[in-house]
């Protein structure tokens, strides 16, 4: 293909990550050095913004602000969980029409994914010439033929070092903790909680995942025979975790609840799951310290606990989506390839590969049905990173007065 002159839009979509901003100063940089970029504009609040035109000028930004705004988390641009239909992607090509937009640069998970190639085949259907490229993002890790997804190392990051420290108040004052992760569909972030277990007999000593059918009587006997030998029990679960229907735990829970804007169960931002599960533990196991927490919104743009490498790949695919539009590529989605022991490469995958579709925790990273195996911990541990290092106190103990 030719190169074509003409804007660049670039967007944020979906829920923000400790590293998105990565992958948006990435595309800034790289598209405006390209020749045939005219303006490069960015929309605010995702694709809301591209058919109300609220557009900011990224080409007037300067290299600290960019510098500044690179390492902080969450989406710069602002995002939205708008799901656009044939209708909705046909406004944001008129609007890229009248602007003269030929780059679409956007930045989010499935669901953006999806857009991109809505956007991209009604725009070739009407003669429009565009170059759509989706560039990976979620912290869920869920999206398919990529190897892993940026924002995914870093949430995890927090989830394991959160899973570390709760184990330990644990061991000081036991009884049963249960921390509730993020992951509707996919254990990938939950699975990461096994990288907490550093000393010996630590937790989560149970671990769930929406991958395995969840029962609640076998976690009952699960519990109770983890605090029975232990004193106590860490469990880490997954928001998704569904029965052997397929249908969320949280509906059997409660019933009927709130749903987002795409018809999904509303998991996230409350406490349901977990409550509900502790009130199961207090009452059918007469355990009484019993606590939960919901890790909800605080895991996917937490400062402090950002990974190296998952910042480095971020910025790499923003600009590795510039590159491949230059080298004549059509419309796609950017995807990493693991090569060795640690490194990767980037390729271009078509949209319809990545959209709509969820990758799930494969079985040979699972043990049974509460536990994690080595072989997902030597697939997450290059992304995460170093956890930091504690330890309890080793003391003979006195022997008593007689």
């Amino acid at each position: 293909m030719d190169n074509l002159e003409g804007k660049a839009v670039i967007a944020q979509g979906g829920g923000p990550t400790a590293v998105i901003n990565q992958s948006l100063v990435g595309v800034i940089l790289e598209a405006r050095k390209c020749p045939f970029i005219t303006h490069v504009y960015g929309a605010k609040f995702g694709v809301r913004g591209i058919i109300k035109e609220d557009f900011v000028d990224l080409g007037q930004t300067t290299a600290h602000n960019l510098a500044m705004v690179a390492a902080t988390p969450s989406s710069a641009l602002g995002s939205t969980r708008d799901k656009p239909d044939m209708e909705y992607c046909q406004r944001i090509v008129e609007v890229f029409r009248k602007q003269n937009v030929r780059y679409f640069f956007y930045i989010g998970g499935n669901d953006s994914a999806e857009t991109c190639r809505i956007v991209s085949e009604y725009a070739a259907s009407v003669n429009y010439e565009l170059r759509v490229i989706h560039i990976p993002k979620t912290i869920d890790n869920d999206l398919l033929v990529t190897d892993h997804c940026p924002g995914f190392g870093s949430a995890a990051r927090f989830v394991a070092s959160a899973f570390a420290c709760l184990d330990l108040d644990n061991y000081a004052i036991p009884g049963v903790f249960l921390g509730v992760v993020m992951g509707r569909h996919a254990g990938w972030l939950t699975a990461s909680s096994v990288f907490a277990r550093k000393l010996t007999h630590g937790g989560p000593h149970l671990i769930y995942v929406p991958e395995r059918a969840f029962d609640t009587e076998r976690f009952l006997a699960d519990v109770d025979r983890v605090y029975s030998q232990e004193g106590r029990c860490v469990v880490a679960l997954s928001e998704g975790i569904v029965d052997a229907h397929g249908q969320p735990v949280l509906l059997s829970m409660q019933g009927e609840t709130e749903r987002d804007p795409f018809g999904n169960v509303q998991l996230s931002g409350r406490g349901t799951l977990g409550d509900a599960l502790s009130d199961q533990i207090k009452n059918k196991l007469k355990i009484k310290r019993v606590r939960s927490d919901t890790f909800g919104y605080l895991q996917r743009s937490f400062v402090s606990v950002i990974s190296e490498q998952d910042s480095s790949e971020a910025r790499d695919v923003g600009e590795t989506a510039v590159y491949f539009t230059q080298r004549g590529l059509d419309s796609g989605s950017v995807a990493i390839r693991r090569t060795g022991d640690y490194s990767v490469d980037y390729f271009m995958t078509s949209l319809a590969s990545v959209g709509a579709g969820t990758k799930h925790l494969p079985d040979e990273y699972l043990k049974g049905d509460n536990d994690i195996a080595e072989d997902y911990q030597d697939y997450a541990r290059p992304l995460i990173g170093r956890i930091p290092n504690f330890d309890r106190l080793i003391a003979p103990a006195v022997e008593k007065s007689e």
